[in-house]
């Protein structure tokens, strides 16, 4: 039996903290309230199961697959789009764990219910097995539902230990998926959008801490070396692009602070992202401006803040407490952070479908604890 086939057989694994190695340096979560959690609650519950408008990367194998979304993969079928309705399920997983009595909990675990049922999940399995679809949502969707998978097994409830029995088939053959496609990837996916591999596999990572797969740790850590260790001066100044919801740059640093220890990361941030100020309380880059909200593509920008003040954070915590860097990367990430936060209020559906997941992801400090 794989390591990753043990790793799944306990119903929960303990909480534990995703970080390969504690920082000297804690970095604050942004406040978070009931209140909060409440409404970014509504915004999944009103599109998890919204069937249309929606966009399918679809291959289609005979006129049979001429279907539609939720015939093809009923769990996830709303949303937008297919990793958009999987971060809308962790969205309302991580609320519900993190605030038991939001007022919308009966209507979370009734839609978590209805979507991530045997029959749903068989049928995911069947899509995804089919021909000319190895590549489906790789790597962005498939760390998602990874980081989904996650959630379900560090909620200490019945519910959620059900929902996880229940997906976990979909859970295994994700992380083959990722286990089979590393080896072969001999560089780098460098871009702000969904292709990008260093925002996905700082995501995986931290899906194999908490569920105990050392071997995809080894693969990530290894295939993060190997793409990155060597990697100087990224120019910051040519972001973002466009389209970006993703940094090229920081995501990297994101990734690498999971990999190396505290000492070695300060080193190789100094070489590889050198323009960082020392001893200044200034932000280093400013947020991106979105000039029309109802384009889904010129919205990313707004997600980008958010993906921005996060990785910053991330980054500021691998740091030692007195690293020079610190005050810098903190005001860098309040500014993205009020900035991203401001934008998912009223945001029409062309960002609502999604930003939220982004904005808790951010303000409950996800990618640095548990």
């Amino acid at each position: 039996m794989s390591a990753l086939i043990l790793a799944l057989l306990p119903l929960l694994c303990p909480n534990s903290s995703m970080s390969a190695q504690p920082s000297a340096q804690e970095s604050p979560a942004p406040r978070f309230t009931t209140g909060d959690a409440s409404r970014y609650a509504r915004m999944a519950l009103e599109c998890v199961h919204k069937e249309y408008p929606n966009k399918i990367a679809h291959v289609l194998n005979s006129k049979e697959d001429a279907r539609t979304p939720s015939e093809l993969t009923p769990a996830f079928h709303g949303c937008y789009d297919w990793h958009s309705a999987v971060h809308g399920h962790w969205l309302l997983v991580r609320v519900l764990r993190r605030f038991p009595d939001v007022p919308e909990a009966a209507a979370i675990r009734a839609a978590l219910k209805r979507s991530i049922t045997p029959a749903h999940i068989e049928a995911e399995l069947t899509y995804l097995k089919a021909p000319g679809r190895v590549p489906f949502e790789r790597p962005y969707g498939l760390a998602w539902l990874l980081q989904l998978a996650a959630e379900l097994r560090q909620w200490d409830d019945a519910d959620a230990r059900e929902l996880s029995r229940t997906l976990a088939p979909l859970e295994v053959l994700c992380a083959e998926r990722i286990r089979d496609w590393l080896p072969k990837l001999t560089h780098p996916i460098r871009t702000g959008e969904h292709s990008q591999t260093a925002f996905a596999l700082g995501l995986i990572r931290d899906w194999a801490f908490i569920v105990g797969d050392n071997a995809m740790i080894d693969l990530i850590d290894a295939r993060a070396r190997a793409y990155h260790l060597k990697d100087r001066g990224w120019p910051m100044s040519f972001e973002p692009s466009g389209q970006d919801f993703l940094s090229p740059g920081l995501a990297v640093a994101d990734l690498m602070r999971r990999v190396l220890p505290q000492k070695e990361f300060g080193e190789w941030l100094t070489v590889y992202l050198p323009e960082i100020p020392k001893g200044s309380a200034s932000a280093w880059i400013t947020p991106a401006v979105v000039t029309d909200k109802t384009d889904g593509k010129l919205a990313h920008l707004d997600g980008l803040n958010l993906s921005r003040a996060w990785m910053l954070d991330g980054i500021a915590h691998a740091l030692a407490a007195d690293d020079p860097r610190l005050p810098t990367l903190r005001a860098t990430a309040r500014v993205h952070r009020d900035a991203g936060l401001a934008a998912v209020i009223d945001a029409p559906y062309e960002g609502s479908h999604w930003l939220g997941s982004f904005a808790v992801y951010l303000v409950t400090a996800r990618g640095i604890g548990s």
